[in-house]
């Protein structure tokens, strides 16, 4: 396992800790959606959502961009604190009011499917 591998896996477990965390799952047609485009467009639409709704130093409805519900990565990002500036910040320490960098938007892609992995597999 490389460090960032170690890194993810870290921030899953604590993750996993927090009750409403660990209250998400992919329904049966969230996961059928994602075996249906697969891992490589799925994580596309990772970072097209990162880079429209969180990258900005300031977001649009910043606490209320991500729904709950539709699409594979809203609810990966819920169940990884990557949904809001302020999740962002207590779960990543990643601050408010500065443009997320391509490293970042890097780390909570890998963070998310790592997270849509793990419960197709284990649920």
């Amino acid at each position: 396992m490389n460090n960032k591998e170690a890194i993810i896996n870290n921030k899953l477990e604590e993750l996993s800790k927090s009750k409403f965390r660990s209250s998400f799952h992919l329904n049966k047609k969230m996961k059928e959606y994602v075996k249906e485009k697969g891992y490589s467009k799925i994580s596309v639409h990772a970072y097209d959502f990162l880079n429209k709704n969180l990258k900005p130093e300031n977001p649009i409805n910043d606490g209320k961009q991500t729904p709950m519900k539709n699409h594979p990565v809203f609810i990966a990002q819920h169940a990884t604190g990557c949904c809001c500036r302020s999740c962002l910040y207590k779960w990543h320490h990643i601050e408010k009011g500065v443009e997320l960098t391509d490293n970042q938007i890097n780390y909570l892609v890998l963070l998310i499917m790592k997270w849509i992995d793990n419960d197709m597999k284990n649920s």
